[in-house]
């Protein structure tokens, strides 16, 4: 479903009053144009305090009203009213956190933008910090930067338990699902994105809800895309997340299973075959032979009441262990893989070009 976009009365954008950012430094070369996407479902509270923040520097705002119940839509158009950068985007029916997002690449990519932050409107994330972010890839050093709360022990203090408990338990399997091994805290959506990438991402395969953060990071995997971690503080305060934790619990191993077995095949089987690949392969064989030799010379012994002998035991035990050797070294492989050369240089671009 397409958004809707709603212009401000004060539409007009006032050549004096373009951010800093958009004028041509001293070394010629223009400066990134970065728009912000707000996803707003029930941040009526919180929204016009986070636009507030929002520093100069950022040419766009666009803020989606994901079929918001509380009528975030109004207060927004109330701020839009004093801040010419702010375009108000409508979905028809709710879309999830990431059909908003989405709807929110898709209109910063049309309107030229170069970096494109994705905020939240609860007020968790810092919008003074967005020059922070987006520093590695104004750098050239990155396609893709998000937040991490757990850099520094204290930026964490304030977190709650229960998400501090689930994002360590989430980190390790969003790792082996997306092929990131050096990135921490998955589900952080303080995140900036070079424009370019976003529109080479494939919208209509990336999951709409609460799994969109993970999801887009399997998605820049297979894309080779450079990700990195910026150290990001969160606030909490009073907001309600939305998230439904033991929903999650139910469907994010299975999803983090499905993209881990797809990004397997596509890297070490469709696109390549490497000794990686073959580490993988008898790996897995040898510890399926060793395992079913065990289970079976086990099951023999017991109905004969009697012990096995060291080679029969060490028939089992030398194929698993060789196994679990092999699967080691496929793992060693698969971390050394991760992506390290930008891939936004090489990607077609629209509109006036950028080069970090």
């Amino acid at each position: 479903m397409q958004a809707t976009e709603i212009q401000p009365r004060r539409s007009t954008l006032d050549q004096d009053a373009l951010p800093a950012m958009q004028q041509l430094p001293a070394n010629g070369r223009r400066a990134p144009i970065t728009a912000v996407v707000i996803p707003c479902y029930r941040v009526t509270r919180q929204i016009s305090d986070v636009l507030g923040e929002i520093p100069e520097c950022v040419t766009w705002i666009f803020c989606v009203d994901d079929c918001c119940p509380d009528g975030s839509s109004e207060v927004i158009e109330a701020v839009a009213k004093e801040d010419c950068r702010i375009r108000l985007l409508r979905n028809e029916e709710n879309q999830g956190v990431g059909g908003a997002v989405l709807a929110g690449y898709a209109a910063a990519v049309a309107a030229g933008a170069d970096i494109i932050v994705k905020l939240d409107g609860d007020g968790q994330m810092d919008p003074r910090r967005i020059a922070h972010l987006i520093a590695p890839i104004v750098e050239g050093q990155a396609d893709y930067v998000k937040g991490n709360r757990f850099f520094h022990p204290e930026d964490a203090r304030g977190m709650p338990l229960v998400r501090l408990i689930g994002n360590a338990g989430l980190s390790f399997i969003t790792k082996m699902s997306t092929g990131y091994w050096d990135l921490f805290d998955p589900t952080n959506g303080y995140t900036a994105i070079c424009a370019t990438v976003a529109a080479a991402l494939p919208s209509h395969k990336i999951a709409r809800r609460y799994f969109f953060e993970t999801d887009v990071l399997f998605r820049l995997g297979l894309l080779r895309a450079v990700v990195v971690d910026q150290p990001m503080p969160c606030r909490y305060e009073d907001e309600e997340s939305n998230l439904n934790v033991w929903r999650a619990l139910v469907e994010f191993p299975w999803l983090h299973a499905c993209n881990t077995l797809k990004r397997i095949y596509y890297n070490y089987f469709l696109r390549n075959f490497s000794i990686a690949s073959l580490n993988l392969i008898l790996g897995m064989l040898l510890i399926v032979s060793g395992a079913t030799i065990g289970v079976v010379q086990w099951r023999l012994h017991s109905l004969a009441s009697e012990y096995a002998s060291a080679g029969t035991v060490m028939l089992a035990a030398m194929p698993i262990l060789l196994g679990v050797q092999l699967l080691m070294n496929f793992l060693a492989h698969d971390m050394a893989g991760t992506p390290r050369a930008p891939i936004s240089r090489r990607l077609p671009r629209s509109g006036r070009a950028y080069t970090p």
